[in-house]
């Protein structure tokens, strides 16, 4: 059995990853950035603005690139899944969690699940030998490029197969000069993190290929939640280097979305606890008929029953983050069941933090609402509750 609690280097990581985004990307600064890049892109996309020289329209999302700087370079998170003989810290998903928790609790717009987790898996899958994919999984590890993997946002694992044959009706392959370059035509909608990426790992009807984002164009989509933009990728016989046939592409695709959602109950956790711990502090200090209303029993078995969820949420989201660690044969239940669990709870968390700070809670101003919209996008990232129920059925040999 193993130990599920943090590690001490675990919570020396959380320990310097909270503290730089405190001072970074506090919730309220986190608005107003999404808020103006939402607002910027909407302007260029009602004027017709002409996209960028990297095919993005509108302004950059609402990304910090100096915070994203660090974060990904001089701390080197981008590269914990990395190898270290691609200049990775060959960390484990165990860590990779700890980070996710703390991004989930700031609520941070940054291209880390999307770009240091499922893209990195992606790579790994299709074999880190390769010249291609060594390259790529380099300059991620060292901050210098960002990937993200073309599909739809609600694309959830245990449909690997299914989600490449779906990627092969709309993006075709047609061969280039060599082997392994070739030209890609079609687009996938809802990518997320779109914007953020430089390049594209995209599954096409002949396998996995990598396609710059400057040979593409990223059309915004509207999201519900402003801290991770989606965009639709459309490419025009785009220049694409081939990193896997169809087999392997499928597999690799598998793995990254399982890793995904194992690690997306992190995030969920993390924004959980924040909308307990801001509830609790708010309530101590809002007065009500001359008494904190904290102290009133009702209030307080509301709050009983979060942590309780919390509690649930944490013990599933480690155990997922442990065995994807393990590489343990019980991996994809352990997702499963954190999935299932964590994003009701984190939806719960984020509407009862709504309700118990009363009429500032429904301000604009005030970041609670940003909580909720980012806790019911993750509620159908990566394959909802209900889908995760029945994948967990079928893994279970209980016939749905």
């Amino acid at each position: 059995m193993s130990d599920l609690l943090y590690s001490e280097a675990e919570d020396d990581l959380r320990a310097a990853v909270r503290s730089l985004l405190a001072d970074r990307a506090d919730p309220a600064a986190v608005l107003a950035r999404a808020e103006a890049a939402w607002e910027a892109d909407r302007r260029a996309a009602g004027g017709g603005r002409d996209r960028g020289a990297d095919g993005h329209a509108g302004g950059a999302g609402p990304y910090d690139p100096a915070l994203w700087a660090v974060l990904a370079r001089e701390m080197g998170l981008a590269g914990l899944l990395v190898p270290e003989k691609l200049g990775g810290a060959g960390a484990s998903h165990r860590e990779a969690a700890v980070v996710l928790e703390e991004l989930g609790r700031a609520v941070t717009p940054a291209p880390y699940l999307t770009g240091a987790v499922i893209a990195v898996e992606a790579l790994l899958g299709c074999g880190a030998e390769r010249d291609e994919v060594a390259a790529l999984l380099t300059g991620i590890a060292a901050g210098r490029r960002t990937a993200v993997l073309a599909l739809p946002w609600p694309t959830g694992p245990w449909r690997g197969g299914a989600a490449r044959e779906r990627a092969a009706a709309t993006v075709r392959a047609r061969p280039g000069g060599s082997a392994a370059a070739g030209r890609l035509t079609g687009a996938v909608s809802s990518v997320a993190d779109a914007p953020a990426a430089d390049v594209f790992l995209v599954p096409a009807d002949d396998g996995l290929h990598a396609v710059e984002a400057a040979a593409g164009a990223v059309e915004p989509v509207t999201p519900l939640d402003l801290t991770r933009p989606l965009g639709r990728l459309v490419l025009d016989a785009a220049p694409a280097v081939r990193l896997a046939g169809a087999e392997v592409a499928t597999a690799a695709v598998e793995r990254a979305l399982l890793a995904g959602a194992g690690l997306l109950a992190a995030e969920q956790l993390g924004l959980a606890e924040w909308c307990l711990a801001t509830t609790v502090a708010y309530l101590k200090e809002r007065r009500q008929f001359a008494r904190p209303v904290g102290g009133f029993q009702a209030v307080k078995h509301r709050l009983a029953r979060l942590w309780l969820q919390q509690v649930s949420a944490r013990a599933a989201a480690r155990a997922a983050a442990d065995a994807l660690a393990r590489g343990a044969g019980d991996a994809a239940v352990t997702a499963a069941v954190a999935q299932a669990y964590c994003g009701d709870a984190a939806v719960r968390a984020a509407e009862e933090a709504l309700q118990l700070h009363g009429g500032i809670g429904m301000t604009w101003e005030y970041p609670v609402h940003v909580y909720l919209k980012r806790a019911m996008s993750d509620r159908i990232a990566l394959g909802t509750p209900g889908h995760h129920r029945t994948a967990l059925a079928a893994l279970a040999d209980l016939p749905a």
